[in-house]
């Protein structure tokens, strides 16, 4: 079959479960979030077999195991208590859309999965090999995450707040499709490069700590600009405004390297965005794996891979690329 019969089948794909969803989603949604499969579900077994003996036999091991419902993958806790705050409010205010290089067919088993494990996802693009990421900006994401560095650059050069979620130990997801003691979904966010923009970690870079630090303390009164995820921040505030304090299933962290004179210009920052953080965590440069343990973050989202790396031992985490990380990544996307 030719690239045009291709595209054409993924087209149509993403036409008939768009069409026949679209009803269900009202236009009061204040955050739309798009999911891979691979990061929504662990498809390690059929991605074995996709490698070693190819796209045939991939088709037929997914169609003979589509009624057994899949292991939850590395975002599968994030998205179920993401979903559950409609619950807690009685209406649909979140949005989470299904993107995936399968096949509608092969697809099939991913779909049963979120029946088995009742997610309420509803809209979803299967696009038969090629990268789904070009769907997140028409369905007006404020979140794409993946499992694939290629598919998050594009997306995120797009202009939507993407991350590559990494690979952790399984005990990180042990226990992810059972019911939780506490219903609160925690996300943490570094700052420079992730909430804010990366000019202050490029001074860092390139003069060192100590003028990195004079020149933040000299602009404190001056409001950072905002990063690749702020509209994502903006998202989470809005449905957390739907709540009292007292019980708002939505806490948000920030924990940054960051540390005194430096962190005076992200206070004064998040004030003037009108945005609350529940907990703020300046570091000083102490490794952050250990707070975000204690802090017990359902996702925490940092642009540095070393950190990613070190953290996803402990907690989900999201690699958030940079300008430079785009540039290099946009080029090269995964498999199926």
């Amino acid at each position: 079959m030719g690239e045009q019969d291709e595209r054409a089948r993924a087209d149509a794909a993403v036409a008939s479960t768009v069409g026949a969803s679209s009803d269900a989603v009202p236009s009061e949604t204040f955050l739309t979030v798009a999911v891979s499969s691979r990061a929504l579900f662990d498809l390690s077994a059929s991605d074995a077999v996709y490698r070693r003996d190819g796209l045939d036999a991939y088709r037929d091991y997914q169609i003979k195991h589509e009624d057994e419902k899949l292991a939850p993958g590395e975002g599968f806790a994030f998205v179920r208590k993401l979903l559950a705050i409609n619950h807690r409010l009685g209406k649909r205010r979140v949005d989470v859309i299904l993107l995936s290089r399968n096949s509608a067919d092969t697809g099939l088993r991913v779909f049963n999965s979120i029946a088995e494990h009742n997610l309420e996802i509803v809209r979803a693009a299967f696009c038969s090999g090629e990268s789904p990421y070009r769907y997140a900006q028409p369905f007006g994401c404020d979140l794409f995450l993946s499992m694939d560095p290629g598919d998050v650059a594009c997306a995120a050069e797009d202009g939507v707040p993407a991350a590559t979620l990494l690979s952790g130990p399984a005990a990180v997801r042990d226990g992810a499709d059972q019911r939780p003691t506490t219903e609160r979904l925690k996300i943490a966010f570094d700052g420079d490069a992730v909430l804010f923009a990366e000019d202050a970690h490029q001074l860092f870079c390139e003069k060192g700590l100590k003028e990195f630090e004079n020149a933040e303390a000299g602009a404190a009164d001056e409001p950072l600009a905002g990063g690749p995820f702020k509209r994502f921040l903006e998202g989470l505030h809005r449905l957390q405004r739907e709540f009292g304090e007292e019980d708002c299933p939505i806490r948000t962290a920030l924990v940054t390297a960051r540390g005194a004179p430096a962190h005076e210009r992200v206070i004064k920052t998040l004030r003037s965005w009108g945005i609350r953080i529940d907990e703020s965590l300046f570091l000083g440069g102490s490794s952050k794996a250990e707070f975000l343990r204690a802090y017990q973050a359902d996702v925490f989202f940092d642009d540095l891979w070393s950190n990613c790396e070190h953290t996803s031992r402990h907690v989900a985490t999201g690699h958030v690329p940079r300008k430079a990380d785009i540039a290099t990544a946009a080029s090269s996307s995964g498999t199926p």
